[in-house]
């Protein structure tokens, strides 16, 4: 991998840290968000065409892995999720397994399963549903 290809870490200083922490110690497990699990996803910017990474809950089920786009129940998307929409091919970390995957945003009935599994695995998703008239977009990456 060339420099070019290094991808960039967050300019959100938690995110940062979070990022920074797992390739440090070359896996995902230890690190978390109030006790919970979390996977690392590298995408492609949507404009820039650069890596970036992006750590979110752990949201999983039979090798598939759930991008939930909260931003905390903020009125707007995450900045990741244009990236993913424009370049579906992803990235996920998790612990020390590493393997790529296609991600599809989801609706209907398969969303509502997942939004379960996420509300299960992150309870505060159920809040930040609450938070905004958007309906929190859910990604499968497989």
């Amino acid at each position: 991998m060339s420099v070019t290809d290094q991808p960039e870490l967050s300019p959100t200083d938690w995110v940062r840290d979070q990022t920074a922490r797992i390739i440090a110690q070359g896996t995902t497990d230890g690190v978390e968000v109030l006790d919970r699990a979390i996977v690392l996803f590298t995408t492609t910017g949507a404009q820039s065409g650069k890596k970036r990474y992006v750590p979110l809950m752990r949201v999983e089920e039979n090798g598939k892995y759930a991008m939930v786009a909260s931003k905390g129940g903020d009125p707007k998307h995450p900045s990741w999720y244009f990236n993913v929409k424009a370049h579906p091919e992803v990235t996920v970390q998790d612990g020390e397994k590493v393997s790529t995957g296609t991600a599809r945003e989801i609706e209907g009935d398969e969303r509502e399963h997942w939004w379960k599994l996420a509300v299960e695995a992150y309870p505060p998703y159920a809040e930040y549903q609450t938070k905004t008239t958007r309906q929190i977009p859910v990604f499968i990456v497989e």
